[in-house]
This record gives structure tokens, sequence and C-alpha cells, in this order.
């Protein structure tokens, strides 16, 4: 335990408005977001600056005390929540959250690691520019936990994830020292590339305050389409058809089957089935112009009518309306809370190259349905860069506790089947707690080993997010 004169010094450089206790309720700063973890904490500081992390890291390291970095709270791996000893405090970034500056000739924007990503994507748009990362949690996620986690979303395929928007970095060392590396530059060969070693280290290495981003053009058309396809074979030849005829301009393409879209209809108010039969298999496709909302719409209707000609689609809608559109990409975003009604699943984020998918589809639920047939299998995900949310529900009405004993087996016939076929394990959500064993299993020892040599070089105490990723 944190002797109560040392919780009170770190209480001191934030202030006792921002210095949160047990007395208050820190539900939301302990409880990881699938509730398969639920930690403990003597005290949350929410640092209004720079400075402050840095002087609350100065003390950490000084004192030998565990810190757990957190932004927005939406991860998937029990990465940004303290673990159940009590002796491990957390550092909240929601107050820094201001975006210090626009550059629209450099196409930058740099914003402090609290920046709710669709605040970051509004001040954009009213730039007349696009930031493209965009998550189903972009109203509660913040720009240094996506930085953090590498966030990927649903345009990695036309923009690529997190990591390649990020053009430079402040961060805090575990010294308590601060790296001032919020570079604009887009080419420079000066050494290592440092940014690279904090996107995605999960706070393991150092507290991201800050980010220089790119921009892009903001597209003049959009275009989205919902179409029914027979097996994701068929989506697969309809990925590459669609990729050959538009280009860069194919910005999403989602691979959706039907539980997911049963389980939105179900127990999402509001939901509506875009076409009037069901299918077993969706996709989910956006076309972005940077010409025309005419040259958007005349690519997307040449694309599906060659794909209907080599029966690559069996029924599809393209949005009329803005709102029409925005319906279309809210089913898929629901598909993640649509689950919890169902009941307990295991998550699987995966991903393999992206012509293995229909044999990992066809693998992975043969193995599945032999070891728990009554099981039901809801996959989706970003199709179009190899990466699937491939979960596994319990049977409907079945019990959940003997369901959630199984969790080792299911995902071992998962991750076996993934490793097999050259893919990750994590694609995009992490490796935080939950993943952490996982990932030492299968990693070699050399790049284990190299991953470890990082993190005692930059925080020999291992006092950063201590039990997470190594």
């Amino acid at each position: 335990m944190i002797e109560p004169e040392l919780l009170a010094r770190f209480s001191a450089i934030v202030g006792p408005a921002n210095a949160l206790t047990p007395d208050s309720d820190l539900t939301h700063y302990t409880h990881e977001n699938r509730g398969i973890y639920v930690g403990r904490t003597p005290l949350v500081l929410r640092p209004g600056s720079t400075a402050e992390v840095s002087a609350i890291l100065t003390l950490a390291n000084e004192t030998g005390t565990a810190i757990v970095p957190q932004g927005g709270h939406t991860g998937h791996a029990a990465g940004g929540v303290p673990d159940e000893s009590g002796a491990q405090i957390v550092v909240s970034l929601e107050r820094m959250n201001r975006i210090r500056d626009i550059d629209t000739a450099g196409n930058t924007i740099t914003a402090e690691a609290g920046v709710v990503l669709q605040h970051l994507r509004d001040a954009a748009e009213a730039a007349d520019r696009l930031f493209p990362l965009s998550l189903g949690s972009q109203g509660s996620c913040q720009i240094g936990g996506n930085i953090s986690t590498n966030a990927g979303g649903t345009q990695v395929l036309a923009y690529g994830n997190t990591r390649e928007q990020v053009l430079g970095l402040e961060v805090v060392l575990p010294s308590g020292e601060i790296w001032e590396g919020l570079r604009r530059l887009k080419k420079d060969n000066t050494g290592y590339a440092m940014k690279q070693l904090f996107i995605g280290a999960e706070g393991t290495l150092g507290i991201v305050t800050a980010a220089v981003l790119k921009l892009h053009p903001r597209p003049r058309g959009r275009e989205v389409a919902w179409v029914a396809t027979p097996s994701p074979a068929h989506a697969l030849d309809l990925f590459n058809l669609a990729l050959d005829m538009a280009g860069n301009s194919l910005t999403g393409f989602e691979l959706i089957a039907r539980t997911p879209l049963e389980f939105v209809l179900r127990n999402m108010p509001g939901s509506r089935d875009p076409l009037a039969a069901p299918s077993p298999w969706y996709v989910l496709a956006e076309i972005s112009s940077g010409r025309s909302a005419q040259d958007a719409r005349s690519l997307i209707e040449a694309i599906f009518e060659k794909a209907v000609e080599a029966g690559l689609v069996v029924d599809g809608v393209v949005a009329e309306t803005i709102a029409q559109r925005d319906a279309l990409w809210k089913l898929r975003d629901d598909m993640g809370p649509a689950q919890g009604p169902e009941g307990a699943s295991f998550k699987h984020d995966i991903s393999v190259p992206v012509h293995l998918i229909p044999q990992f589809i066809e693998r992975a639920g043969a193995a599945l349905d032999a070891a728990m047939p009554q099981g039901r299998l809801c996959t989706f995900g970003h199709m179009g860069d190899g990466n699937l949310h491939y979960n596994f529900s319990q049977p409907a009405g079945g019990d959940r506790a003997a369901f959630l004993a199984r969790r080792g087996e299911i995902g071992d016939i998962v991750n076996t089947i993934v490793l097999e076929l050259g893919g990750s394990v994590s694609a995009e959500h992490g490796i935080g707690r939950l993943k952490r064993d996982l990932l030492a299993k299968t990693k070699s020892p050399v790049e284990m080993a190299m991953m470890r040599a990082v993190k005692q070089a930059l925080d020999p105490k291992g006092i950063m997010n201590p039990g997470k990723v190594v």
C-alpha cells in the first residue's frame, strides 16, 4: 500500500479538486469496460498540463510508485486500469484536452492527449480537412489512448492506422523528463524514429501528452452501400473488384455476418434491416472522392453493376441521403455493444492476410462448431485490411459460468488457426493485461527479449503500467 503522506504529495501536484480518492466513486477509473478485470486504486490524478505530468512521474520515479496512464477508458484489453493490489496510482489525461494548433497549409493538427477523437475530427472538418481515424467509440475515446494502442478503425484501408497519422509526439518519460518531439516534418531521417516506440506501447514506456497529427483533404463526395453477398469468398472477390476500380477511393470495406446484424436489430432501438431478405453475409462499402459527390456516386454504382453481373452481389442498397449513410454505418458501429444483451462472449481481435480470410472463417467455424455446437459466431470486421472481430457468444439461454469456463479452450482453437495462417492475435485492440501471456507465447524469444530490453532501458524501475504488455 502507498503511505498517506506520499499520497498527499502526489495530490498536491494537481490540487484537491483533481485528486480523486476512494471516498469518491472511482468506478469509471477502476473497471475495465468488458467487466473482466476490476482493479483498485488509492488515488486518481487528473493533471492539467505537461508540467504536472512531469512532476507526477518525477515523484513516482523517486519513490518507485506504480503509475497507470488512462485515456478515454474505451480499451478492450484491460490496458488502462489498475490491478487489484490497490498500490497503483491512476493518471487520467482527461483534463489535457486542448487543440493547440491547426495548420491548414501544412495539413497538421496539434492536440493534447485528452482530446476526444470526435472533437478532433470536428475541428479538422471545421478547417475543411479530414482526420481519418474513425472508431465506434470516437465520442469518448481520447487521442492519447488511440496513439498508445495504435488504434485502427474503419478507414485503415485507405489511410492506415494511428501510427500512420502521427508526425510528432510530446512524451513524459518515466524519469519525469519531457521529450519535446512535436515535429511537423513528413520527412526526417535523423536517427532512430523514437516516436514509434511510444505508439502502441500502451503507456508502458511513458505518457504521451500531445501529438502532431496529419490532416487530409476532406472528401467532396462519400457514398455508402450495404450489399448481400453469398459467402466470404464472394466478398473477397468483391473487394478485389472494388479495389481495382476505385483504388484509394475505396475508404471502407466491412465484412459482416448475419448474426451480428440480428443482435443489433434485436438489441439496439431504432435499428432497421437495410434489405428485404436476410443474407448469410454482407459487405458495407464506402467510396470517397476528392472531386465531387457525383464522381463518388458514379463509381460505386459502376462497381456494384459489375459485381451483380459477376454474381458477387445478390441484393443491396446505396444510401440516398447523409442520414441513410450514417444509419448504415451505425449498424456496423453498434455491433460491439449489441452483443452485451446476448450474454457472455469471447472476443477475438485477429488479423490474417486478406486473401486468407475465407479460409480462416471456414476453418475456425468448423473447429468451434465441433467444440461447442450451440455457440453463436458473431463475425464482423475490416476485411480490407485483414482484421476481423471474430466473436463467439454463449448459446442462447445457456449457462454463462459454464461458457466462461471454456475461455482458454476456445481461445486456443481460434489463435492456433490464426498463427498457422501467419496472422496476429491482436490486430488493433492491443495487448494490455488480457493478452499479455498470449503475447509471450506467440512472439519469438528474440522479439520478446528486444521488447524487454526497450522497457528496461526507458523504465528501469518498472513503474509505468506494470503488468501490461511485457
